[in-house]
């Protein structure tokens, strides 16, 4: 399967909340990046600790995928765009311009 070029973050965007229609889903997307938030600002004093930041993200962002959404987190395509799609969609959940 050929991946779909995006020439911007505003092309992919659409495609990226096509992966993230059940509400649960986006729940522990909102939970994983509000913990890394946490961590970054308050517990990270050793770069040994940046090990958390992947796992707890990842973490609950695939149990939502793999367990609720029933599909592939878009991170395995596009890396970089889907950083971006998360951190987009928790400030417009937490702005209240997006629904959980």
């Amino acid at each position: 399967m050929k991946l779909k070029k995006y020439n911007s973050f505003k092309e992919f965007y659409p495609y990226y909340q096509s992966q993230h229609q059940n509400s649960i889903c986006r729940l522990l997307h909102l939970i994983g990046t509000i913990l890394i938030l946490y961590l970054v600002i308050f517990y990270i004093r050793d770069f040994k600790d940046f090990i958390l930041i992947p796992l707890i993200g990842y973490g609950f962002a695939w149990i939502g995928h793999f367990f609720f959404e029933k599909n592939n987190p878009a991170t395995f395509k596009y890396p970089v765009y889907s950083l971006f799609g998360d951190l987009f969609m928790f400030w417009n959940i937490i702005t209240l311009k997006e629904k959980i």
